[in-house]
């Protein structure tokens, strides 16, 4: 029989290792992206509404599955899957109920956010794969 401490232990390593799991994927898709979105910013300009629509119901349904698998609140790590989770949800709802609003002009700011992104990818990634490296 395992004790209540036993049994809580196990819990949150299962759910670690789901996180990881998320992460392993939501990490390299976000550098991906974001690397992408740099360098081919100028295709917003000239979308047709129906993508842009099409574009969000895509990221709405990654951030509801998100959502679903992780959702908590904690002052580690995973807390960032669950941010990108609730990033991706209003943004392709965004994107839904107005795709004819134009992408934010590019700037330095952009790029900023972007290149944050990339980070908080790569970082997501490290957290994935460092410790099955490490083994």
């Amino acid at each position: 029989m395992q004790t209540e401490t036993e049994q809580v232990q196990h819990n949150e390593q299962r759910t670690e290792t789901e996180t990881e799991n998320l992460a392993a994927v939501l990490g390299p898709t976000l550098m991906a992206l974001t690397a992408s979105e740099a360098m081919n910013y100028d295709i917003w300009d000239t979308q047709f509404p129906a993508v842009t629509y099409l574009n969000g119901l895509f990221i709405f349904v990654a951030g509801v599955s998100i959502l679903r698998k992780e959702h908590r609140w904690t002052r580690r790590w995973p807390v960032l899957v669950t941010i990108l989770g609730w990033i991706a949800t209003l943004g392709g709802l965004t994107r839904l109920f107005w795709p004819e609003a134009q992408q934010p002009a590019e700037s330095a700011g952009m790029y900023a956010f972007l290149i944050v992104g990339f980070v908080v990818g790569g970082f997501l990634t490290y957290k994935a794969y460092w410790h099955r490296i490490k083994n």
